[in-house]
């Protein structure tokens, strides 16, 4: 059995260890477009009320989220008064946030933003885990769509990048707008299973 092929991801720490069955042929792949596809459901947000809980660490770039976070709601009809914004100081206090202002005000569904950035230490980690588990959790208890709007991310670029903010010619796509549209879904498809 031949030795493991080893690929190198540009601007990743990580190296994955795959067989050669296992590795994707991409110069006969004819075209691959990463991200999630448009949903095939109708997606009228004209009657939903979202709520945007931020945080307010590394907010230049969450100011990026949130903005593209807005702007798909409104394509998708969602009113701008019933798209209601509150702040937080951290990623680690939004499944508490978001727990606390469903329980003040009724939504249709509810995105958690935040950007975490990996630092020298396993703060980051625990971080993620913690508000990625508390999150769940939130959704689950509650019985409404929360989003999981927070970057987990390796570098302070690729979190300019996910943001749409990055310098130079290449942007990048800001994540915000698909946790929008997630958003406007995830509300819909809980009144269509009603």
């Amino acid at each position: 059995m031949p030795a493991p092929k080893v690929l190198d991801y540009a601007n990743v720490n990580v190296r994955a260890r795959v067989t050669e069955r296992q590795t994707l042929d991409m110069e006969n792949t004819t075209e691959f477009k990463k991200g999630v596809t448009a949903s095939s459901q109708p997606m009228n947000g004209s009657g939903l009320k979202i709520l945007i809980v931020h945080t307010r660490w590394n907010l230049p770039i969450v100011e990026a989220l949130v903005k593209g976070t807005k702007d798909k709601l409104k394509a998708f009809n969602v009113k701008e008064e019933n798209i209601v914004t509150q702040a937080v100081p951290g990623s680690y206090e939004l499944p508490f946030a978001c727990s606390k202002f469903m329980e003040v005000s009724s939504y249709d569904a509810v995105i958690a933003i935040g950007v975490l950035i990996k630092g020298s230490t396993m703060h980051f980690e625990y971080i993620c885990d913690a508000v990625s588990h508390g999150l769940m959790r939130v959704q689950l208890d509650k019985g409404i769509p929360v989003i999981f709007g927070v970057l987990t991310c390796l570098t302070e670029h690729q979190a300019l990048h996910r943001a749409g903010i990055a310098p130079g010619d290449d942007h990048g796509h800001n994540h915000g707008e698909d946790w929008g549209a997630a958003a406007v879904e995830m509300a819909l498809l809980k009144y269509r299973s009603q």
